[in-house]
C-alpha cells in the first residue's frame, strides 16, 4: 500500500463522472517516492509524498545554513 511514513497520506477512493453523469470508481494515488536523506552521519530512509519531502529538504538547508 502506497502510505507516507510521516503524514500518513495514502490512495483516497472517489468517482469518474461523464457528461451522462454515470459513476465508475477511480483511486486518487499519492505522489509517494522512495527516498533516503542524509541528516549530518544520520540517515533516514522511506517512502515520503512530495509534500513531505519539501519540508524536510527545506529544514535540511535551515539546519546547514546555521
Amino acid at each position: 500500500m502506497r502510505k507516507c511514513n510521516l503524514c500518513g497520506k495514502g490512495t483516497k477512493i472517489g468517482r469518474n463522472r461523464s457528461h451522462a453523469q454515470n459513476r465508475t470508481p477511480r483511486t486518487f494515488k499519492a505522489n509517494i517516492q522512495k527516498v533516503t536523506l542524509g541528516f549530518g552521519k544520520d540517515k533516514i530512509s522511506g517512502s515520503f509524498c512530495s509534500k513531505c519531502l519539501k519540508k524536510m529538504k527545506g529544514e535540511i538547508k535551515k539546519t546547514a545554513l546555521k
